[in-house]
């Protein structure tokens, strides 16, 4: 049970961070259209293994903040202050995306979409940070803890969680073809809404260190 509560947390936690409509799965889906699944695959081979280099620094960083509450403190008020930013950059700033799907996508290297997938894959920073928040909240409620079989057990969910997504991307890219299109065309209100959410929990967070509640 120590190691299969990280592996299926872990799991989980790569599917809502994946799921949403992203230049991964979008370019792996993309790829399977023009060159099949085995190239496609290749794409998603190339990437997971990045995910998994990020998650593993993702959780080396969680494990020392972990350890210093005031770095954990400071990392919530700068973390507020961000998630807050982008709730108000997403909902009143930004505009809506413009949904080509078919033609946004140019696949420019023909030689290898393993290195392509690692290569799109370490553009995208957003996995470490949000590994790095996801294990620090699984420790404090006890479902994770920072030794060796544990974290490993929580990067390897999180890789299968990531391949899982990109793979169901693959497959079934025509059938989820119209949500995905409906999913790009409201990003900016799903987005601003996680954040806007997010922001909330960050903010009490903060207030029940300070004031004991």
């Amino acid at each position: 049970m120590a190691l299969i509560l990280p592996l299926f947390f872990g799991f989980l936690t790569a599917l809502v961070g994946v799921a949403p409509p992203g230049i991964i799965n979008m370019t792996a889906a993309r790829i399977s259209l023009q060159d099949g699944k085995s190239r496609a695959m290749m794409f998603t081979l190339g990437a997971s293994i990045v995910v998994l280099v990020q998650t593993l620094v993702a959780v080396t960083f969680a494990q020392y903040i972990g350890g210093h509450k005031e770095v954990v403190v400071l990392l919530r008020e700068i973390g507020f202050g961000i998630f807050a930013i982008l709730t108000i950059y997403f909902i009143f700033i930004a505009k809506t995306p413009k949904v080509k799907l078919n033609d946004e996508l140019q696949i420019k290297s023909k030689k290898s979409r393993f290195f392509l997938g690692m290569l799109i894959s370490a553009i995208n920073f957003f996995p470490i940070p949000y590994y790095v928040f996801a294990s620090i909240t699984l420790a404090s409620y006890g479902y994770f803890t920072f030794d060796i079989p544990s974290g490993c057990s929580f990067v390897i969910g999180v890789v299968l969680g990531s391949f899982t997504v990109f793979y169901a991307y693959i497959a079934y890219f025509k059938k989820i073809e119209s949500k995905a299109v409906y999913l790009l065309k409201n990003m900016n209100i799903i987005m601003g809404t996680i954040t806007g959410v997010v922001s909330v929990l960050t903010l009490y967070n903060i207030l029940k260190y300070y004031y004991k509640f």
